[in-house]
């Protein structure tokens, strides 16, 4: 097994790849420079991103490159198949509520404030002009985007790809992770469900081939804004933090973008809501942490749990 761990995207990245070829160690090599060129892209946080560039260019035409002009295709798509609940539109709602940096420098205390001129509103994608034989977007005024989670997702699924030609891959970006086959033993990949109460155990053991994990919750990026509790996921209809009751909510999916779609549109319905989503999309399996302790999962995640 070929292993290799470093941080990108403000996550602990670790990528193993189940080969007897002496490429494949030299290709692992390259998913440092990989992620920093995809974060260099994707990343809010940068103030000479390419993303930033767009977003300072509303208006305007605005030739982007190949790999930003694919986040974005997923991100509207993305945004259709959750019924808008996960959107690349909540930059606004999400600096309102102090999520202006990223999240390793935010200090949890009392002193966070909303930028000025900044309201808790969803900026409508309804007029951004998209012209695919160039490869331009022209977003109207107003109109910032965000990619949070569907960027990581891309990222770790193209790494992923470009792995599995040596062997059966697997790239965990911060709990996203997706897994290209099962080992070339033919025995699945054991996928824990993390505690968000002890993060050092886990509560559920998955075995996994082909399939994409994604976890969304409040366990981990929150922090304090004047006094009230936020988390970095928002509810487009209110443009706030999620209100729901559950904690963490792990999906596995055909693939790593479905399953990050579907993590965060759960955890915003809540455990009712998104229990009664899950059965709509029969090819998802979901486990929730409750606020209370509680734990749920549909039938199709008691087939990957791990009970021996």
């Amino acid at each position: 097994m070929i292993k290799s761990e470093f941080r990108a995207m403000g996550s602990h990245i670790i990528i193993m790849v189940d080969s007897p070829f002496p490429q494949a160690a030299v290709e692992i090599q390259q998913a440092p420079i990989w992620f920093e060129n995809w974060e260099q892209s994707f990343s809010r946080f940068r103030v000479d991103s390419e993303l930033n560039r767009l977003n300072q260019h509303q208006g305007e035409p605005f030739q982007v490159s190949t790999d930003l002009w694919e986040v974005l295709q997923l991100a509207l798509r993305t945004r259709q198949e959750s019924l808008g609940l996960v959107t690349p539109a909540v930059l606004d709602m999400l600096e309102f509520v102090g999520y202006q940096q990223s999240f390793e420098n935010i200090a949890d205390n009392k002193t966070i404030r909303s930028p000025i001129g900044l309201t808790s509103r969803l900026a409508t994608l309804d007029e951004v002009v998209l012209e695919p034989s160039t490869q331009t977007v022209l977003l109207p005024a107003g109109v910032r985007l965000d990619f949070g989670g569907v960027a990581k997702g891309w990222s770790a699924h193209q790494a992923m790809l470009r792995l599995a030609a040596f062997g059966p891959t697997l790239v965990n970006a911060g709990g996203d992770i997706a897994i290209s086959d099962l080992m070339q033993n033919g025995e699945a990949w054991h996928i824990g469900i993390t505690d968000p109460v002890h993060p050092d155990k886990n509560l559920e053991i998955m075995e996994l081939g082909g399939a994409g994990v994604a976890t969304s919750g409040k366990d981990y990026r929150h922090w304090h804004q004047e006094g009230v509790m936020r988390h970095h996921i928002i509810d487009p209809r209110t443009g706030l933090p999620a209100e729901t009751d559950v904690v963490c909510a792990t999906v596995v999916a055909p693939s790593l973008v479905e399953a990050e779609m579907a993590a965060k549109a759960i955890f915003i319905l809540g455990s009712l809501q998104g229990l009664a989503w899950l059965e709509n999309h029969t090819d998802y399996a979901g486990y929730l942490v409750l606020d209370d302790g509680k734990t749920i999962c549909n039938d199709e995640m008691e087939k990957y749990l791990c009970r021996k």
